[in-house]
């Protein structure tokens, strides 16, 4: 904890002196495999900690773990680092939960899942992992699984999703419907005579996953219906958002001043 501490101390002082465009750049600090650091934080944003049950603010600074939820508020923005240099960020208003997060670099795997309930979500994932590596992001109706890449996720309230691809590709599939509890055995009761039941039906995979390829995009209907990937142009995808991100991700490689 007292290493920590000192970390988040030094890059206090470094954004104290080191002027605007250093300010804003990506912060490097060493993180355990298990935990994810608020690198940016613009605005309010509020947590929930794995195994409690009240929500309590979030500081620029603040260590992240599996379990843990957050909330951005009104014109917030949020940007958290992972061990293996990933970078997440999300929008204002934007409620999401960290289902997994393990990165073991000297074993080349990773194992982190960002479901997100509502919002816009940026991955920029690092590539410097192998091919045990797993990222993916989810929301009720879509996963978005990749190795290393760039792209986001917009989750609507009518359920309904959108998946932007900038580089690389992704995997995009419906999730794994849940398994039913089992009932509890009654009594005996009368067994019904044998009724006609329909053949098995063949499912391809091109039918539950889309590989979505740079500067292409996927809609999800509320419904978990999916439209065929299309390219997108630079000049519709442009905003405030993607703006910022693209900006944010072009400091990724700067070296330190």
């Amino acid at each position: 904890m007292k290493s920590r501490i000192v970390l988040v101390l030094a890059a206090s002082l470094l954004w104290l002196f080191a002027g605007d465009a250093a300010a804003k750049r990506p912060v490097t600090v060493d993180l355990r495999g298990d935990e994810a650091m608020v690198s940016l934080l613009e605005g309010a944003a509020e947590v929930e900690k794995s195994g409690e049950a009240c929500w309590k603010a979030l500081n620029e600074g603040d260590f992240l773990g599996k379990g843990d939820q957050v909330k951005t508020g009104p014109g917030a923005r949020m940007e958290i680092l992972l061990k293996d240099g990933t970078v997440l960020r999300f929008a204002d208003k934007t409620h999401l939960k960290l289902a997994a997060l393990q990165i073991v670099p000297d074993a080349g795997t990773r194992d982190v899942k960002v479901d997100v309930v509502l919002g816009r979500t940026w991955a920029n994932v690092s590539k410097t992992l192998g091919v045990r590596s797993g990222f993916e992001i989810s929301c009720e109706n879509a996963v978005a699984g990749a190795r290393g890449t760039v792209y986001r996720m917009n989750v609507y309230e009518d359920r309904s999703a959108l998946v932007r691809v900038y580089d690389g590709s992704v995997a995009v599939s419906k999730p794994a419907q849940p398994v039913g509890v089992p009932t509890a055995v009654g009594p005996p009761g009368k067994v019904e005579g044998p009724k006609p039941v329909p053949g098995p039906v063949k499912v391809t995979m091109e039918e539950w996953v889309y590989i979505v390829k740079s500067m292409q995009q996927i809609r999800v209907a509320a419904d978990g219906s999916a439209e065929e990937p299309k390219s997108f142009t630079v000049e519709e995808d442009r905003n405030d958002w993607v703006d910022w991100n693209k900006e944010r991700d072009a400091r990724l490689n700067e070296p330190a001043r």
